[in-house]
């Protein structure tokens, strides 16, 4: 790590996204401004198919996540807001 680098912060956070998704990419910036360390599924583009989705969130939109207990369902904002309250330092 070069001097003045910040380290990544190690997180649960899966995301569910696309990366044609305008409301995704808003949550990866706000991820990458935290500087965490996350995972990413990448979802089918027919709702029909988001299988995974449906059975976790029991709805099909994105972008969705999951940090620990929280379960936060096709709402950037409320990603974003969750983010922030919870890693900003």
């Amino acid at each position: 790590m070069t001097k003045g680098a910040t380290a990544m912060t190690k997180t649960d956070i899966v995301l569910y996204q696309a990366e044609w998704c305008p409301y995704c990419a808003r949550v990866r910036s706000a991820m990458t401004d935290l500087l965490l360390d996350y995972t990413i599924v990448n979802v089918p583009r027919d709702h029909s198919e988001r299988i995974v989705l449906q059975e976790i969130f029991g709805a099909t939109g994105i972008p969705s996540m999951v940090d620990g207990n929280v379960k936060i369902a096709d709402d950037d904002d409320a990603i974003v807001k969750h983010l922030q309250t919870r890693y900003a330092r």
